[in-house]
């Protein structure tokens, strides 16, 4: 690694500079540097990111009421059925509960919930605290389960206990024991559409997509998701991945239980839209399907053509700068602004993996800098040393482009306007352009 900028010193490993005369061998998968201050969540965040848009689960936080608040409404996602999924339950944990044990408070919200809004599924979180006093929740789901006759189903997800990657996973565990174990006789000609939150409504987007090519969605995992659905997903023939980063360890799952191939797919630029659309086509059509999906794409790309050359030649020669969740983002805006011939000076994630940082120093110019678990001091340097003329991040990036003088997309939680799909891209350079060719730059 090239030292052109002041770095802690056990982070050198999680940050290089491209070179195509090498591989980059970046540290990744790992938990993050103490005093680095990181970017990332934590591990109960990671599990409520994945868990929280199915529509009629009850999500129950054992623990302070602050790790509640922290992720209400966390993703935000749009729904088609009931809006309780919004609210959190917390048991509110004091002093008093972590000397003597909360697991009295615990069954009496469980019984609370129950009364008021009898609910089919409810999702019980172990925080840090409930980590370190050792309540057995899965005692208190198994009495529930048994004497309310609906599923109660524990969550291991104590803050401390790795990263936000360790929280997808306790989430996708609790996934396959909502779902149960038993393999599926019946399949049926339709996928599983994993790890898309339907934020700004991309899950229809994609329905829609599907529909007209001759394709059903059996159950979407999470975004919209709803419990009668989601247990009917080992029928389905096909997965596909959205955020393999959230949800491939549940495709190896459900393909280790159900039998249930899969594929990475994704549906966030006009590239990755138009392979994923004939992947899916050819694996679960025929002649026809394929040709339905042929016919779409052309005439979408025909549709939004004006727009697009529009835009690419106001933002043509401006850099990115990126630092999003998973890798499978990332890859997919490099080549969205590649596509509107902006330069990608600087591309971060936060749970990628070493194959995501392969297919990112493959579709970027050399110089570019790759980091893993970026910290904030990290990224101001870099973006001012590349000269960026924007960040894509989420919620907690944004402060710092704005005090950098530098542009921001956010691209993650609290948007509300659809970036998937052909009509997403359109979106996606008008929210650029807007942004990079804003006046109020030329005052900074």
């Amino acid at each position: 690694m090239e030292n052109r900028t002041e770095i802690i010193e056990d982070r050198k490993d999680f940050v290089c500079y491209n070179s195509k005369n090498k591989k980059s061998k970046l540290r990744c998968e790992e938990n993050s540097v103490s005093g680095a201050v990181s970017q990332r969540a934590c591990v109960y965040c990671g599990a409520r990111v994945v868990l929280n848009p199915i529509t009629d689960a009850f999500h129950l936080i054992h623990g302070p009421i602050g790790c509640a608040a922290y992720t209400w409404d966390l993703r935000g996602s749009l729904t088609s059925g009931s809006e309780l999924f919004r609210n959190s339950f917390s048991t509110d944990l004091s002093e008093t509960d972590v000397i003597f044990g909360g697991e009295k408070k615990l069954r009496a919200a469980v019984d609370e919930i129950v009364e008021k809004y009898h609910p089919k599924v409810i999702f019980i979180y172990a925080t840090c605290i409930v980590g370190v006093i050792g309540d057995d929740i899965d005692s208190v789901c198994k009495m529930a389960e048994e004497k309310y006759h609906i599923r109660v189903i524990s969550v291991k997800s104590p803050g401390f206990s790795g990263s936000k990657a360790m929280g997808y996973r306790a989430a996708c565990d609790a996934i396959i024991k909502l779902i149960g174990e038993n393999k599926s006789t019946k399949k049926v000609n339709g996928i599983n559409y994993l790890g898309d939150f339907n934020l700004a409504g991309e899950v229809w987007v994609v329905e829609n997509y599907l529909k007209r090519i001759g394709i059903d969605i059996v159950s979407k995992l999470t975004g919209d998701g709803k419990y009668d659905e989601i247990i009917k997903a080992p029928e389905a023939k096909l997965n596909i991945v959205q955020c393999a980063g959230s949800m491939g360890y549940l495709a190896n799952r459900m393909e280790e239980t159900y039998d249930i191939p899969f594929i990475k797919t994704s549906f966030v630029g006009i590239e990755d839209s138009i392979n994923s659309l004939i992947q899916v086509a050819s694996l679960l059509g025929d002649g026809e399907t394929v040709k339905r999906a042929e016919e779409l794409i052309e005439s979408e790309q025909e549709r939004i053509k004006p727009e697009m050359d529009y835009y690419r030649s106001r933002l043509e020669g401006k850099k990115a700068a990126i630092y999003v969740g998973g890798g499978y983002k990332a890859i997919s805006l490099i080549k969205q602004f590649k596509d509107l011939g902006i330069e990608t000076v600087m591309v971060g994630t936060q749970t990628g993996k070493p194959e995501d940082y392969e297919i990112i120093r493959q579709i970027t110019n050399e110089g570019t800098v790759i980091l893993d678990d970026a910290n904030p001091y990290e990224l101001e340097k870099f973006m001012l040393e590349k000269g960026a003329d924007i960040l894509v991040g989420g919620v907690k990036e944004r402060p710092l482009a704005y005090k950098l003088g530098v542009a921001f997309c956010d691209h993650n939680h609290e948007r509300k306007h659809i970036l998937a799909g052909f009509g997403g891209a359109v979106n996606f350079a008008k929210e650029i352009d807007l942004t990079v060719n804003s006046p109020v730059w030329s005052y900074v």
